[in-house]
C-alpha cells in the first residue's frame, strides 16, 4: 500500500512519505515499549520494591511516545494534503490529454466518483488509516520481543497465535475486496442518475414523471442499496472472525500465564504485568480490524486512480509547420467499439472556402469533424490541418488552428461575458462585444437582468437552445482561428437570427476556411463545395448545381428536403 501511494504521489513527495513512515514505525515501537515498561513497574509496585527508577523510565518513554505521535500525525496530514493536491492535478492534467472517445457515460460517472470519494479515500490513508495499521504491526511486535525477554514461554505462546491473527485479517480483507468494485460501480451509476434527474426536471415534469418517480434513478439507488447490503453481509462475518481470533489469542496467553504461575515458574506480580502486556498485544489488532475495510476500499480507489493515470493519452510526435488554412482527409477510416463509422474518406477543403457536409443521420458527419479536431485518432489514413498531419501537432497548437461550434453547446456556470471569453481569455472588452454583436448575443445581454454580467446557470439553463448556440458562435468568432468547424450550428435558430448569423459567417468566411454541417437548404446551396456522406463513405462531391445535375443521392436528398420544407401542421377535418 505504501509503495502504491508513493508511485501515485511521485518522487517529489517521496522524502515526505518516507519521513512519515519512519515516524509511524518509531511511534509503534515506542508505543510497544511503553506497554512493556508496565511489567517492571507493576512488579516493583506489587512486590514492595523501589519503583522510582522504573516510573522515571516509564515516564520518559511515554513523553517520547507523545512527541513522536505528534510528529507522525503532522507528517500524515502533510502527506494527505499533498495527496489531495497532487491527485487532483495529475488526474486533471492526464484526463485533458485523453481521447474524447474515452469519455463514455459510465467513465464520466466513475471519474466523478474518483475525483470526489476516491481522492478523499486515498487522502485518508496517510492522514488517518496508515498509522493504525502500522501500529498494529510494530506495537505488537515490540511487545512480543519484550514478552520473550520477560519469559520466553509466554512469548512463544503469543507468537503461536500470530499466524491465525494474520489469516483472519487477510480473509476479512478479501471479503471486502470481493464487493468493493460492485459498490463503486453502483455508487457511480447512482451519482450519475441523481445529476441527470436534477438536470432533466423540465422533461420529466412535461411527461408527469414527478409523482411516480424516475425509474432509472430508483433502479440505480436500489442497486446501490443492494451492493451495500452485500458488502455488509460479507464484511461483518470477517470482522467478527478477527475479533474472535484476537480474543482467543488473549485467552491462549492467559491460560499459559496461569499455568506457569500455578507451577511456580512465574510469580504473581510478573504474571499481572505480562497479562496487562497481553491486552496491549491484542488491542492494536482490533483497531486494525476496524479500519481494515476502509483501507481496502481506499486501496481499491487508489488502484482505479492508477488505472486512469496509466490510460495512454493521444500520442504526439513530429513537427507541425502550419501553412495555408486547408483541411485534407486521405483514406480516412474509423471504427468505434469495432463498429465501422467511416471508410476510406478522401476530400480536401481548400483555404478560405465553405464546404458543407450533408447526409442522413448516422452517416458520420459529426465523427468526421471530431477526427479533424483530433478528439480521436483515425483507424487508417491521414487527417491534415493547414498542411500538417494532426498527429504532429501539440494539442494547444492544433486548437489554435481551429474554432469549433459543437452541436450540443455547453455553457459554464458564470456570466454571459465569461462564457464568450472562453474563446480567447485575453481578448479585450471591445473584441468580446464585437464578436457578440456579430453573433447577435448583444440582444441577449439587453434582455437579461444584469446584462453582460448576468449568470447563465449550469449548462446555460437560463438561455434557450438557440441563444446557447449564438453564444457558442460568438466564442468561435472571438477565437479568430483560420479554420472554423460548424457542427449543425444553425439548427436551433429561428429564421431571423439564422439570416443574421449566416451574414456574419459569410463575412467570416472571406478570410477563413469553413466546414459546415447543416440541414438548412440555404446554407447547403451557398457552399463552395458539398460533400455527401452516406453509410460512412463519400457518396458524392461537387457544387450544388453539379450534384443536382448528376441526379444521384444528393439530388434525391435535396428533393426530400424541399418537400419537407413545405410541411405544415393543420387542424383535423
Amino acid at each position: 500500500m505504501i509503495g502504491e501511494l508513493g508511485a501515485v504521489l511521485g518522487p517529489e513527495h517521496g522524502a515526505r512519505l518516507r519521513r512519515h513512515v519512519v515516524a509511524m514505525v518509531a511511534y509503534g515501537v515506542l508505543q510497544g515499549a511503553s506497554y512493556a515498561m508496565l511489567v517492571p513497574v507493576l512488579r516493583a509496585l506489587l512486590s514492595g520494591e523501589n519503583a522510582g527508577p522504573w516510573l522515571a523510565a516509564f515516564a520518559a518513554v511515554v513523553v517520547a511516545t507523545a512527541v513522536v505521535s505528534y510528529l507522525q500525525s503532522q507528517y500524515g496530514y502533510a502527506v494527505g494534503l499533498a495527496a489531495l493536491r497532487t491527485l487532483y492535478h495529475r488526474i486533471g492534467d492526464h484526463v485533458a490529454g485523453l481521447p474524447v472517445g474515452w469519455f463514455s457515460a459510465d467513465r464520466v460517472g466513475r471519474l466523478g466518483q474518483l475525483a470526489g470519494k476516491g481522492v478523499n479515500d486515498v487522502m485518508s490513508v496517510p492522514a488517518h488509516l496508515l498509522q493504525v495499521v502500522v501500529s498494529a504491526v510494530t506495537a505488537p511486535a515490540t511487545v512480543l520481543v519484550f514478552m520473550f525477554v520477560f519469559d520466553w514461554r509466554l512469548g512463544l505462546a503469543a507468537l503461536l497465535t500470530a499466524p491465525f491473527l494474520w489469516l483472519a485479517y487477510q480473509w476479512t480483507q478479501r471479503l471486502v475486496q470481493r464487493n468493493d468494485t460492485a459498490m463503486d460501480d453502483a455508487g457511480a451509476e447512482a451519482a450519475d442518475r441523481v445529476v441527470e434527474f436534477a438536470r432533466q426536471q423540465a422533461s420529466l415534469r412535461a411527461f408527469g414523471r414527478t409523482a411516480d418517480g424516475y425509474d432509472l434513478l430508483d433502479s440505480a439507488l436500489a442497486r446501490q442499496r443492494s451492493a451495500l447490503r452485500r458488502l455488509l453481509r460479507t464484511a461483518l462475518p470477517g470482522l467478527g472472525t478477527v475479533a474472535l481470533t484476537v480474543q482467543l489469542a488473549f485467552t491462549v496467553i492467559l491460560i499459559a500465564g496461569c499455568a506457569l504461575a500455578l507451577g511456580g515458574s512465574v510469580d504473581v506480580p510478573e504474571l499481572v504485568g505480562v497479562l496487562v502486556l497481553a491486552v496491549r498485544f491484542t488491542e492494536p489488532l482490533l483497531a486494525a480490524a476496524d479500519v481494515g475495510g476502509e483501507l481496502r476500499m481506499a486501496r481499491g480507489s487508489l488502484r482505479r486512480i492508477r488505472e486512469v493515470l496509466h490510460t495512454p493519452p493521444l500520442p504526439a510526435g513530429g513537427i507541425a509547420r502550419p501553412g495555408e488554412p486547408s483541411i485534407e482527409l486521405e483514406g480516412v477510416s474509423f471504427a468505434y467499439d469495432e463498429r465501422p463509422l467511416l471508410r476510406d474518406v478522401t476530400f480536401t477543403v481548400p483555404p478560405r472556402t465553405v464546404t458543407a457536409l450533408v447526409g442522413p443521420s448516422g452517416s458520420g458527419k459529426t465523427t468526421l469533424t471530431r477526427l479533424i479536431a483530433r478528439f480521436w485518432d483515425t483507424g487508417a489514413g491521414v487527417v491534415r490541418v493547414a498542411g500538417s498531419d494532426v498527429r504532429n501537432y501539440p494539442p494547444e497548437e492544433l486548437m489554435a488552428q481551429l474554432s469549433i461550434v459543437f452541436q450540443d453547446v455547453y455553457l459554464f456556470e458564470g456570466t454571459l461575458e465569461d462564457n464568450i471569453r472562453v474563446g480567447r481569455p485575453d481578448a479585450t472588452d471591445e473584441e468580446v462585444r464585437e464578436a457578440a454583436h456579430l453573433a447577435r448575443v448583444d440582444e441577449i445581454a439587453e434582455r437579461l437582468p444584469g446584462g453582460w454580467q448576468a449568470r447563465v446557470g449550469e449548462a446555460g439553463a437560463t438561455l434557450s437552445g438557440g441563444e446557447r448556440q449564438r453564444v457558442s458562435i460568438a466564442r468561435a468568432i472571438l477565437k479568430d482561428a483560420p479554420i472554423v468547424l460548424l457542427d449543425e450550428a444553425t439548427a436551433a435558430l429561428d429564421p431571423e437570427n439564422e439570416s443574421a448569423l449566416m451574414d456574419a459567417l459569410t463575412t467570416l468566411a472571406r478570410d477563413r476556411t469553413l466546414l459546415v454541417i447543416a440541414h438548412r437548404l440555404t446554407t447547403i446551396a451557398s457552399a463552395d463545395q458539398i460533400i455527401m456522406l452516406e453509410g460512412g463513405v463519400v457518396a458524392e462531391r461537387g457544387t450544388h448545381q453539379e450534384l443536382l445535375a448528376a441526379g444521384g443521392r444528393y439530388a434525391a436528398f435535396w428533393k426530400e428536403r424541399e418537400r419537407a420544407r413545405g410541411w405544415r401542421l393543420t387542424a383535423p377535418a
